[in-house]
């Protein structure tokens, strides 16, 4: 009987507090039905669809670091030592005609131009610039038997397992001053040597290694983690083996899953680096653009590792041009109609191995740091200082080509392209950083 005084008219709502979540519930308008009315039809709610998996992050290749080196390789007398020496503005390469003229390797920090760099120095016109930089290492000639030691091999070898990329340099020019360990000029060859002698070391440390874990892996069961992941080691050193010796390619050309990839860097393998391929030729083929072994030079590589950089430069020519002024190198270009070739090898050895970099900007100093590219913001920051990194908050970060299009940082930040990153978030080349750290 009294139902009726606590009915809503129809069409309305009703609203009812809830005391102890102190919140109004709002219940829509209804209206009353007889039981007798057939059933209205429900429609059924469609599900959202499901998100799609995130592709899983490919890990590098290669030594986890910022601090990257990369090495000179090639037979003897093609050109290394004089190369590193132009490259460095240096002597500390050996230059000599004759082999083995070094022996222990030399180190220099090659400056990357940057024109990105140049234009923020001009814009904040800082009292101190600091480029990015490259490592870069002259090792000795490699020559054929190496592997097995001949000609002080091991030692060379392992002199490139210490560095983190090659830049291989081809000899393809004829000077019957400059003597060839082999006899003649032939490019072919010598990447064939190099890259023989590679495998070979890369086989015999890999077979080592293989039998190591055998040897141990008899009493392995199914049982424990511990004793699965040392069988998918096994499995990922015998593909490797594969690989080398089945195949005949080179580890890097070969396809990783993540887990497989974490094996292959703990065995710091030579075949595994970045190679740049760096053909010599003599001022004249290289003012001209021609040289008889360039197109056989381009089919080998393309045939044995597709997809590697090959640049033609001439130390020739760079010789020459690194004692002129910029004025006089200026001049000396025009006049000939080429360019040095030094700053596209720096640039190409330095993306070779995934390094990008993030600049810091003020009047005191504009600066880039190079960091391996997917590293997050709070290891980024950590390059600058560890506390950084350890005490990170967050970082306000614009991108270089919105402060170019704005003109400064105030402006960008009206635009609304300044962003607060926290630490999930992956640097781009380019960015320019400020951090935030507790204390």
């Amino acid at each position: 009987m009294l139902d009726r005084f606590f009915q809503a008219p129809a069409g309305f709502a009703r609203i009812f507090y809830c005391p102890r979540a102190h919140v109004h519930h709002y219940l829509a308008p209804f209206r009353t039905r007889s039981f007798s009315a057939s059933p209205a039809r429900v429609a059924k709610k469609k599900m959202p669809p499901k998100k799609a998996a995130a592709p899983e992050k490919k890990v590098l290749l290669g030594r986890p670091s910022n601090n990257l080196k990369i090495g000179i390789v090639g037979v003897p007398n093609v050109g290394k030592s004089s190369f590193f020496n132009a490259l460095s503005e240096t002597d500390l390469g050996k230059a000599a005609n004759f082999p083995y003229a070094t022996i222990n390797p030399e180190e220099a920090r090659i400056p990357v131009p940057d024109a990105r760099f140049e234009w923020l120095c001009e814009t904040y016109k800082p009292v101190s610039r600091v480029p990015a930089f490259l490592t870069c290492i002259d090792i000795a000639g490699l020559t054929a038997g190496a592997s097995t030691g001949a000609g002080l091999g091991n030692a060379f070898l392992s002199h490139v397992r210490a560095v983190d990329g090659i830049f291989q340099v081809i000899r393809a020019f004829d000077d019957a001053e400059v003597i060839h360990v082999e006899g003649d000029v032939d490019p072919i060859r010598d990447m064939e040597i190099i890259q023989t002698e590679l495998r070979l070391k890369d086989i015999e440390w890999v077979e080592k290694h293989l039998d190591g874990l055998k040897r141990g892996g008899r009493a392995l069961g199914n049982s424990s983690l511990a004793d699965k992941a040392k069988k998918e080691e096994i499995a990922t050193v015998e593909k490797i083996q594969k690989v080398l010796t089945v195949d005949n390619k080179d580890v890097r050309k070969a396809e990783w899953t993540n887990k497989e990839i974490e094996v292959v860097n703990g065995l710091t393998l030579l075949t595994a680096k970045p190679i740049t391929y760096l053909v010599n030729l003599s001022e004249r083929d290289y003012i001209r653009k021609k040289n008889k072994w360039l197109p056989k030079i381009k089919a080998w590589i393309d045939a044995n590792n597709p997809g590697d950089p090959l640049i033609p430069f001439s130390v020739a020519l760079e010789e020459r041009l690194v004692t002129m002024s910029p004025e006089e190198k200026k001049e000396e270009e025009t006049k000939i109609g080429a360019t040095s070739a030094l700053g596209k090898i720096t640039q190409a050895g330095y993306s070779s191995l995934d390094l990008i970099r993030y600049f810091t900007c003020g009047p005191d100093e504009v600066r880039a740091w190079t960091i391996r590219r997917g590293t997050k913001a709070p290891q980024a920051a950590g390059v600058i200082h560890s506390d950084f990194e350890n005490k990170f908050v967050c970082g306000e970060i614009m991108s270089y080509d919105d402060l170019k299009e704005h003109g400064s940082e105030a402006a960008v930040k009206a635009a609304g392209k300044l962003r607060q990153q926290g630490k999930p978030y992956e640097m781009i080349d380019g960015d320019i950083a400020y951090w935030k750290a507790g204390n």
